[in-house]
């Protein structure tokens, strides 16, 4: 049985991740208490439900404070009975939370009388806290939409296997934060930079002048070489250390060109390695593009 255990913030997108992954086939139960887990699993072990041994369970803060505290146990005692167990959390900056409730008007499950929304989501980031830190995926969903979260979810986890290594390689800009859900961050903003070039500004770095610009450069190639010896030398022993998910981000200043070539490059030299499943995001193009709509 492969078994996803997934939790988040409230408002963060869990609904669609695991709307997501029934349609892909998982058998998906939302908001199970976690005193309940350990009949489910017995259940779907030895009764007649149908499912191809792959099951996920939404987890939030209304299991209450205590079981979320024995999480770690918890999850603990679930990989010693052999079960593959993979925990995935979603994140979610304040102010993306902040303005899906305003627009959806839904009460938060920690919101009582006289207490703010802002308190209500300080006090679940504490209460899932433990599950927070023992997540073998982490996703911040605060800049994307319903699909691009959906589209995520099936690249990332119905995709998936447990024989493999799922590596995404995400691009950004520094000037729009550090990707919080990043593994490896690599700062390629020493390179020359194809913004100040007359006719480059407003491409991107898939398109060819930006490509030739870029490969013009010795140093380009000596930041492809120095990163790739350094994933060489370390992604291999992640992958045979059972790690399930892993995220490289490369960034520069607007997260437009240097960034988003390097990635690709470095995606399609990984593309095809025994024991990795390879994706890719970039995010500030992901973005341009929705602002453009």
């Amino acid at each position: 049985m492969r078994l996803l255990l997934l939790s988040g913030l409230s408002g963060s997108g869990k609904t669609v991740a695991l709307h997501t992954l029934e349609d892909e086939g998982f058998f998906c139960v939302d908001n199970l208490p976690l005193s309940l887990l350990d009949g489910l699993i017995e259940e779907l072990r030895t009764g007649s439900h149908r499912n191809d041994g792959r099951v996920a369970v939404g987890v939030d803060v209304r299991s209450g404070r205590d079981a979320l505290q024995a999480f770690p146990q918890g999850l603990a005692t679930l990989r010693a009975q052999g079960l593959h167990v993979e925990v995935v959390f979603l994140h979610a900056s304040d102010q993306a939370l902040l303005r899906r409730y305003h627009h959806t008007r839904r009460r938060h499950p920690l919101a009582r009388k006289g207490v703010p929304l802002v308190e209500a989501l300080a006090l679940e980031r504490e209460w899932l806290g433990p599950i927070a830190a023992n997540a073998d995926l982490s996703i911040d969903s605060s800049d994307l939409t319903m699909h691009d979260l959906a589209g995520a979810v099936r690249a990332r986890l119905a995709a998936h296997t447990a024989e493999n290594l799922s590596l995404l390689f995400q691009s950004f800009g520094f000037k729009h934060g550090v990707p919080v859900d990043a593994d490896f961050v690599f700062d390629v903003r020493c390179l020359p930079n194809p913004h100040y070039e007359p006719g480059l500004r407003h491409r991107t770095g898939q398109e060819t002048p930006v490509i030739d610009f870029l490969e013009a450069h010795r140093e380009v190639e000596e930041m492809f070489d120095s990163i790739q010896a350094h994933l060489k030398r370390w992604l291999p022993r992640f992958a045979e250390g059972h790690r399930s998910y892993l995220t490289v981000a490369i960034g520069c200043t607007g997260g437009r060109h240097r960034s988003v070539y390097l990635t690709d490059r470095l995606a399609n030299a990984w593309r095809g390695v025994p024991k990795f499943t390879v994706s890719t995001r970039h995010r500030e193009l992901d973005d341009h593009l929705k602002d453009a709509e």
